[in-house]
């Protein structure tokens, strides 16, 4: 990894200004350029999540629909919004940011059919037989991905399937089902809509470990048996305080033999408060190597922050006394991780 600092005056020495509050950074000569039009040069997308709270905030959507060329949403899609009650579907929450999106001319990431966290109460109070379920996750896969069918470009299929040491995660589909019901989703889905890109995605696979392993050697079997799968999300939750994952660029490219296609999916960097000027300097480089990484990588398609501004991370509520995840600070002013990325990218 190069020095931050020598990065940051890189990028402040290329004549780039920063044109009132939050706005984009102008280059030198002609009209700014925003990270998805920098990113859009190298042939990937960057993107943002958002939640439908915080659409009332017009300054935070301005920002939101001008620099990034990809949304994904951060809970409107999952289970417990989109099926509140058996077999009564409710789109409401992800058609608001597929309009959005569509209105700025970006792509969305559809997140996500099947994961053990932000279910239902009808499904985690319940006994269920393995008939049952099955009928259950079929259902709520093919509704979705057919409602949602030519407005995303992309699916997390299955989210966080695996825990650290690589065993396969106590959910409740997978205690029901057995891990074939990874599989069975990712043909469902495949199902309901033939062109649709489908993912697997999870955090702390970033580096090459037991996690990551497990996702390696699944994808190879699904690849054997003709099961559908197009690529792996990582999501890039990181945190300064437990080092950086350096085998990142390593284990994207072994995906990429698999014929698997890479995105960062959720990427937040963050630290233990306050944030040091010491502390932003670290984590914009960190966020300077990760965009390195895709872009050395053919099959990394692009780069998704998991919401781009403080003001919104969903950090501070999980991990006390940390946050400044992200590149633009709680005033939607850029932070030198946002330089850092425009210098790479540039």
């Amino acid at each position: 990894m190069r020095k931050n600092r020598l990065r940051l005056v890189g990028v402040l020495a290329a004549g780039l200004v920063v044109a009132g509050l939050g706005a984009p950074v102008a280059e030198a000569h002609g009209k700014p350029a925003t990270l998805a039009d920098l990113a859009e040069r190298h042939g990937r997308y960057f993107g943002s999540a958002t939640d439908n709270p915080e659409l009332v905030d017009e300054p935070y959507k301005e920002i939101l629909g001008s620099e990034f060329d990809q949304i994904t949403p951060g809970n409107g899609m999952k289970w417990y919004a989109t099926e509140p009650q058996q077999g009564v579907f409710d789109f409401s929450k992800g058609d608001e940011i597929v309009r959005l999106a569509r209105a700025h001319h970006q792509k969305v990431r559809g997140h996500t059919l099947v994961w053990h966290s932000q279910l239902p109460d009808w499904i985690t109070s319940r006994e269920w037989t393995a008939g049952e379920l099955r009928a259950v996750l079929k259902k709520h896969i093919q509704t979705e991905v057919r409602h949602y069918r030519g407005k995303v470009f992309a699916w997390d299929v299955v989210n966080e399937a695996f825990n650290e040491d690589g065993t396969y995660r106590e959910t409740v589909f997978y205690k029901t089902l057995g891990p074939g019901y990874i599989a069975d989703a990712l043909r469902w889905a495949r199902q309901a809509d033939p062109k649709v890109k489908l993912y697997l995605n999870d955090y702390n696979i970033e580096g090459i470990g037991a996690k990551s392993d497990a996702y390696y050697n699944l994808a190879k079997e699904l690849k054997a048996q003709g099961v559908p799968l197009d690529g792996i999300g990582l999501q890039a939750h990181l945190a300064l305080q437990y080092g950086y994952p350096t085998t990142l660029e390593d284990n994207l490219r072994r995906f990429g033999k698999l014929g698997l296609d890479t995105a960062l999916t959720e990427v937040d960097i963050r630290m233990i408060l306050p944030a040091t000027e010491e502390k932003l300097a670290q984590q914009a480089d960190w966020y300077a190597d990760l965009t390195e990484a895709c872009l050395a990588v053919r099959r990394c398609v692009g780069i998704t922050v998991w919401d781009y501004t403080d003001k919104y991370s969903w950090i501070p509520a999980f991990f006390e006394g940390q946050g400044a995840a992200l590149p633009w600070d709680e005033q939607l002013q850029p932070k030198p991780a946002y330089f850092a990325i425009r210098g790479v990218l540039k």
